[in-house]
């Protein structure tokens, strides 16, 4: 493996990324700092300039994710204005492609046991992300009859858990967890059963 040097203060960036490539290669748990320092081209001693333990590496990876993830979910829900339920379809279906294209981030936010009130920052960052579906739920249960309008908050964590669920089964390629199915085709359509229950789309649309 080639080193990666460092120069001009960015120690801090290149230990996070070293972390990154070592949690999609052994998990959260599966590497220790002395490794995340070698990956990174550094000393052992290096990495207590910016980190006082491997779950410190960790929750700045997690942050970086958040803050990724929140201006894809962010994105996403714009493209889908002004339809509020485009918007709110369209997050869900980042969630998945964020998973899909930063699988380190997503393993250290979602699946390294680090809480996100670890530090402020990363607190703050989560709560954009994740409060960007809250913000497509708020806006598509004006659409349904007050008496039968679920909570946003109940809402936005169905959707949540259905992007997560396929995300876990079938997007990450665990053994024996094989889909016939894309899962982006599970995704969207576990959306559109859940949003016809609504009433939110025609039963034949």
């Amino acid at each position: 493996m080639t080193k990666r040097g460092y120069h001009h203060g960015n120690l801090k960036q290149a230990l996070v990324d070293a972390a990154l490539s070592l949690i999609e290669e052994k998990g959260p748990t599966g590497f220790t700092l002395s490794e995340a320092a070698k990956t990174a081209g550094v000393t052992p001693a290096a990495v207590y300039r910016h980190f006082e333990g491997r779950d410190d590496l960790i929750a700045e990876a997690a942050a970086q994710g958040y803050e990724i993830f929140a201006d894809l979910m962010e994105y996403a829900y714009d493209q889908g204005q002004p339809s509020a339920l485009a918007a709110f379809a369209a997050t869900g279906r980042a969630y998945l492609a964020f998973a899909r294209r930063h699988p380190g981030h997503y393993v250290a936010m979602f699946e390294s046991g680090i809480s996100i009130n670890r530090t402020p920052e990363l607190a703050q960052r989560a709560r954009r992300g994740l409060g960007v579906l809250e913000k497509a739920a708020v806006a598509l249960a004006r659409q349904i009859p007050a008496e039968r309008r679920p909570p946003p908050q109940m809402f936005s964590a169905h959707i949540w858990a259905m992007s997560h669920g396929v995300v876990e089964l079938f997007a990450r390629g665990s053994p024996g967890t094989r889909s016939p199915f894309p899962p982006e085709d599970l995704l969207e359509t576990g959306i559109g059963i859940y949003l016809r229950g609504l009433g939110l789309i025609a039963p034949d649309a």
